[in-house]
This record gives structure tokens, sequence and C-alpha cells, in this order.
């Protein structure tokens, strides 16, 4: 703030963070004890924030210093035990967060498997047994005669008649099961729909939506995303486990006052709680934290929420491989397996073409995307929310029983991919005689997931996107492997291949590892992740000798996806929901001016000091909801209040007596007599003014910075316009032309 204010930035009235409605001393606002003075009167517990609006930072971090302030200066037993007090909590929570999400991850592992088994199959000895259940103790390659398919089970004999009734149970099952989410969703817990990702990431930057972390939007969160899963939709799990883990935490949490009484350690919580749900996700501790620090744009400043992250990641981690829902006792289902950890550097061709693929289709995912939610949302099928999952997962099923390679739940389709011909053949994918026919039904596979998941991804059910996205590219990029594998076994003396092993029966190409290169591609040119997406690649296969080859796939899908649309799915829904986050981006104004996009005084919702009586302020709160509003007199600023104070001051003193008093805002007021009414206290404590000539790239940079929810541009204490945050993030959405299209009527801004 010294800084700034050195090159005369800030209004001359009120240099930095002042005291509006107060006199403004020279150098005051930067003196601690005119600060302390101040937060005496500030009940330390933050303002009562109603869903849709955004929480004050300035304030939530001064009553968080008052607080600690407070607790240090006892110097009684009762003091020191009232830190540590505070400090375990915090801890409890943590740790009851990794436990939590660890045994509900695993418990959804196990759900999912038992369900979409039960499309194909029972068990003989019980129904709830899954297929690996039924048939574990068995000597490999040994036949399992106690699981049976329904055709089976039924004793059908005729092939025709199985085939039927197998693709009857299988669309069936797939129907009702993704029917009884939506209907779960729509009747219990709305917020329980879709990934969960781009609200969470709005609400760690000081979005309110509490509704949307309550423990019925979690029990059903969790009880559908198994349902919908287990359904065959091309839909995922792991987007939705960060939400779900959020829940977790905001629900232990409420069981301490501390974290009622603060919004700012509430977000702390949920940013170490993402991390978690990433690592229960895809097994990866390390990738949860770094997912939270990329993605979430959390941990920037606070080493003390980085580390409560890696703690819960690794506790939930942990909890995950001690339930040991795979059997395998590893963290998660994929694994890469290859016959040497060395590559040759021809490779990298292709995999700089998956690189390619994948930001080009990735870019064509997300448009999709948008396209189908722009067209659900202004047709019929935005009132039939159930029967649309009906529909488009009996599509899927039917259209999925009919390719073998889509049939499959998705993490076994993945699973099966990364591994070679060595471990194991997958419906025939390592016949070498079928090369060309394996290769059209991995591309044909991959066509029909895109297609379904640009749908799937946004209707009436939970759904995460890593999964079909993973599938998407794992499918390319083992086509892509096998090519290259054949070009090289068909021309093993070419020039370009004379770093391969002399000995034709050594494997030169790893089909693989070329699955996991595609599917890292895919899901960067998705969500255009980087780094958390290379560390939970690697730890997600296990293939650490190849984080360079993930590397490159990585970062030229990034270029690629950059160049075709600046935006990730998860920026994109954030926009078209219009929640007021400010991504990390730099902003280049042009040699524009705060001037040129502020809000000017003429149009902005302001009250006039000393002109209202306290009944016409009623009126004027009934009529007007934004979340605050200046206080002026002629041009002369006085100050900011906001719409929950003044209605606090309204309810708490209006009566026939007081009715026709006029409301005067300024400590000094022009008259003194009683009929007057001082809201002066009503003053927001803080808030920042800037002359209207500053460049716009340091104002939207101040907002980021110091999540400011509204800058007053001032000229010798006379007001000249004002921004708000939702100003700069529809600035920094302007060149996204569906910015608003799905927003609900709940957003609550300063001036909308």
């Amino acid at each position: 703030m010294l800084f700034w204010a050195s090159f005369g930035l800030f209004a001359p009235s009120c240099s930095g963070i002042t005291s509006c409605g107060k006199e403004c001393d020279s150098g005051a606002a930067l003196q601690p004890s005119a600060v302390s003075r101040e937060l005496k009167d500030v009940p330390l517990k933050s303002d009562h924030y109603l869903d849709g609006s955004s929480i004050d930072w300035l304030h939530e971090e001064a009553l968080e210093r008052e607080r600690e302030y407070i607790k240090k200066s006892q110097r009684s037993i009762r003091g020191l035990l009232s830190i540590w007090a505070d400090s375990a909590r915090v801890w409890l929570v943590v740790v009851a967060t990794g436990i939590g999400i660890g045994v509900a991850g695993a418990w959804l592992d196990v759900l999912v498997k038992w369900l979409a088994d039960l499309r194909e199959g029972r068990c003989q000895a019980s129904i709830f047994y899954n297929q690996v259940s039924c048939c574990s103790g068995l000597d490999p390659g040994e036949l399992c005669t106690g699981w049976n398919t329904w055709s089976e089970y039924f004793d059908v004999k005729y092939l025709f008649a199985q085939s039927i009734l197998q693709s009857f149970v299988y669309v069936t099952l797939a129907v009702l099961f993704a029917s009884t989410a939506a209907l779960l969703v729509d009747l219990y817990a709305p917020y329980a729909f879709h990934t969960g990702i781009p609200e969470i990431k709005a609400i760690i930057g000081g979005y309110i939506l509490d509704s949307y972390l309550t423990p019925w939007t979690l029990l059903i969160k969790a009880l559908g995303l198994a349902l919908a899963v287990a359904s065959g939709l091309s839909l995922g799990k792991e987007g939705p486990l960060v939400h779900v883990s959020c829940c977790m935490a905001y629900m232990f949490s409420r069981f301490f006052k501390q974290f009622q009484h603060s919004e700012a350690q509430k977000r702390k919580l949920l940013a170490a709680a993402a991390a978690a749900g990433v690592s229960v996700a895809f097994g990866s501790p390390l990738g949860g934290v770094i997912f939270c620090l990329e993605e979430l744009d959390t941990f920037a400043l606070e080493s003390d929420v980085m580390w409560r992250g890696f703690v819960a990641s690794a506790i939930a981690a942990v909890s995950l491989q001690y339930v040991d829902p795979f059997g395998t006792a590893k963290l998660v289902l994929f694994q890469v397996t290859s016959g040497g950890d060395t590559w040759r550097a021809f490779e990298l061709i292709p995999w700089l073409g998956l690189g390619v693929i994948g930001g080009v289709l990735g870019s064509l995912l997300i448009k999709l995307n948008i396209e189908v939610a722009l067209y659900r949302k202004n047709s019929a099928l935005n009132d039939y929310p159930i029967l649309e999952v009906a529909v488009v997962s009996a599509i899927t099923a039917a259209v999925g029983y009919l390719v073998v390679f889509t049939r499959v739940q998705s993490s076994e389709l993945v699973a099966s991919l990364f591994v070679e011909c060595d471990g194991g053949d997958f419906h025939g994918l390592c016949n070498p005689t079928a090369m060309w026919e394996n290769v059209f039904l991995l591309l044909i596979s991959a066509a029909i997931k895109l297609a379904f998941t640009a749908w799937t991804f946004g209707m009436m059910v939970p759904a995460g996107i890593f999964l079909p996205t993973i599938a998407i590219g794992a499918c390319i990029g083992r086509a892509v492997g096998m090519l290259t594998q054949a070009i090289q076994t068909t021309y093993p003396n070419a020039w370009i291949f004379l770093s391969c092993p002399p000995d034709p029966t050594v494997r030169c190409v790893s089909p693989g590892f070329y699955s996991v290169i595609g599917a890292s591609a895919m899901l960067g040119g998705v969500t255009r992740m980087t780094v958390s997406l290379v560390v939970i690649l690697f730890e997600l296969t296990g293939a650490l000798s190849h984080v360079l080859p993930i590397m490159v796939g990585v970062m030229s899908a990034k270029f690629v996806g950059d160049a075709l649309g600046k935006d990730g799915i998860y920026n994109v829904w954030i926009a078209m929901r219009k929640y007021p986050w400010l991504p990390p981006v730099d902003y280049n104004d042009k040699g524009q001016t705060a001037a040129d996009v502020m809000r000017p005084f003429g149009s902005l919702v302001k009250l006039q000091d000393e002109k209202l009586t306290l009944k016409e302020l009623d009126n004027f709160t009934d009529a007007h909801h934004f979340h605050g509003f200046p206080v002026v007199r002629g041009r002369e600023l006085v100050g900011v209040v906001t719409w929950d104070k003044l209605r606090s001051f309204i309810d708490s003193n209006l009566s026939p007596e007081t009715a026709s008093k006029k409301c005067t805002f300024s400590s000094k007021p022009i008259s003194h007599d009683s009929d007057h009414l001082n809201l002066s206290t009503c003053l927001e404590n803080s808030i920042i003014q800037l002359r209207k000539e500053v460049p716009q790239a340091l104002v939207v940079l101040m907002f980021q910075k110091m999540n400011l929810r509204q800058i007053l541009f001032t000229h010798r204490g006379h007001l000249d316009g004002m921004m708000t945050k939702r100003d700069v993030v529809g600035l920094l959405n302007a060149h996204f032309p569906h910015t608003g299209a799905l927003a609900s009527n709940q957003s609550r801004g300063w001036q909308r």
C-alpha cells in the first residue's frame, strides 16, 4: 500500500485503506494503533452473509488478526490452552476429513464395482458379491464357475435369446441406476449435480454458497455418484469427490464455533479438503496438493494451508489403501507395465502428435459441451431433467453395448489400455492379425465417448469429466501406439528406427504407454492443467521414469488448446454461471485506465446523506437488494454502507416515532437537532479509493491479490465512480460470449 501511495495512485483525500465517515488524517490509516482502536468496536464474528454474496476479505482478515492478538495477549494458562485448543480443532477437522473421504472413496469404489457387474451377471454364492470377489482365490488360468451371466443364471440355451436377455438387462439397469440418481438429485439435493469443482473454486475464492455444502447434499452426491457411474454414463467420480470432501470438512467444522464465526478459516479448511478429495480420486496425494495450488488458486500466500492440505491428502491416501477396495494393495486401479524404462527420440514425433490431438479434441469437447448446455437451458429439456437422463442413459447403454471397448466401465477400459500385451490381452487387443480392426474400434470408441461426454457433463446427475476424458485420450493413444509399433516392425531397418534393439523379439515401442500420453494430452486439453496433471498421471500410473514424455504431451496440448480457446472446462462453467471468481491471469489493458470501465457517478445507486427519512430508507432497501451502497453528500463521499447493516439498523429502530426522522451517516452532521438519526456506525471500516486515471491492469491486480469487493474512484474527496468484483470478473470474461448464460437469480452483487 505504501508503494502504491508513493506514486500518487490513491486519492489524496484518503490514502490507502481508510475509515470513511471520519476525518482522514495524513497517514492515519497506516498506523497500527488506529487500526486497533477501530477493531475494538468490531464484533469478533463474521458478517451474516447470504447465499449469492461474496465475503469481505478485508473485514475477515482484520477479525483474524484481532482474534490472534487477543489470544496471544492473554498471559494466563487459560490463554495458552485456548491457543492450543484452536489449533487442535483445526487438525481434528483436517484429520477427520482425510479419514472420512478415504473411507467414502473406498466405499464408492466397491459400490460402483458391484452395481456395474450386476448389469452383466451375478455371483452364485451371493448377489452382493462383485465379479472379482466372487472369483477370488482361483489359480491363474482357472475358469471361474461361481460367476454367472444373466443368460447362464436363467439357463437360456439359444444364442440369440442370450444376446437379447443380456442387452435388455444391461440397458434396463443402466436406465434404472441413472434415473434414480437424477430423481434423488432433483428432489432432495439440487446442488448435488455436476462435478462441483467450479463451485468449490468460487467458494474458496470468497463466494457464499453454504447450501452447496450441507450434509444432505453430501449424502445425495455420494449415493447419486455411485449410481450414475455404475449406469455406464460417460462420466467419472473423480471431480465430484472434491465436492464430497469439502462437504465433509464443512460438516465437521460446524461442530466448532470458531469456524462458524470465521469465513476465512472455513475456506482454509475447504482448500485442504479439496486436496484430500483429489488424493482419493486418483490415489495421488502429491497431485492433490499441487492441484489445489494450480487449479483452485490456493496456498499461494498460505503456507499453513498447504501444510494442512498435505496432511489431509496423506491421511486420505492411507485410509484408502487401508480399506484396499481393489484388493491389490494399490491406491488406484491403473498401472503401467512396460518392458523397459528407456524411450527413443523418434517417439517424440507421435507424442507431439498426441499432444496436438489432445489440444484440438479438448477444445472441441469444451465447445460441444457449451452448445449442449445452452440448448438444454433454452429448450424443453430444461423442464424434464429426469426424462433426459433416462433417455441418454438408454442410448449410451445401447450404443455402448455394441462396441466391446465401450461396454466395460471407463476405469476398467483405461486400466486395460495402460497394460502392455505381455501383461494380458484385453478383448483381442494384442492380436497382430487384427491390428487395423482394433485401431478402428479404438477410434470409434473415442468418438462415441467424446460425443456422450459432451452431452452428459451438465445433466441432472453427479458427473466428473476426468475419467471419460482420460478414456478418450487412452483410446487414441493406444491406437497411435499400435500404428507406430506396426510401422517399426514393418520397417525395422529404417534409419529412424536405428535406436531400437536389433533383436526383433525385444519390444521397441510400448503402445500401453502411448495410452498414458494420450490420456494426459486429452485431459490437459480439456482442463488446461499442467504441473498438477503431470504429477497426478505419474502417481496414477507409477510411470515415474516416463515423466518427460508426459510433460511433452501436456505441454503441446496446452499450447494448442490455448490457441483455440483461452479457458478450460471449469473456467467456462464458472463464466456461464457467473460466479464472482477472479482467474489468476495477467490482464492487458492496452493502455486504458479505470475511467474507461468504471461505473460513473450518475449510474450508481447511492444514498444521499441527510436526505432520506428512516421510513424512506426502509423502502429504499426493500427496492434495492445490492450488497452495498456509497453514501454521498452531493458529490462528496461520506462512506460505504452494506445492505445487511442498513436492514439491521432499520429493523432495530423503525417505529412510528422514528419513521419521519432524517438519517445521517456523517460523524459530524451538519444538523444537530433531534430530528436526525446517526448511522455513522453502519459505515464500512475499511474501503479503498483510487484515482480514475490509474491503469486498468493495476485495478485488476488489486482485486486479484487483495480479494477486494469494490474500489471507489475519487478526486479531492468527490466520488467519480466505482468498480466491483463482478465488474472485474466481467472484464476478464469479456472474450467469452456466453458469460452468465446459465446464471441463477440468486447472485447478489454490489451494483449489478
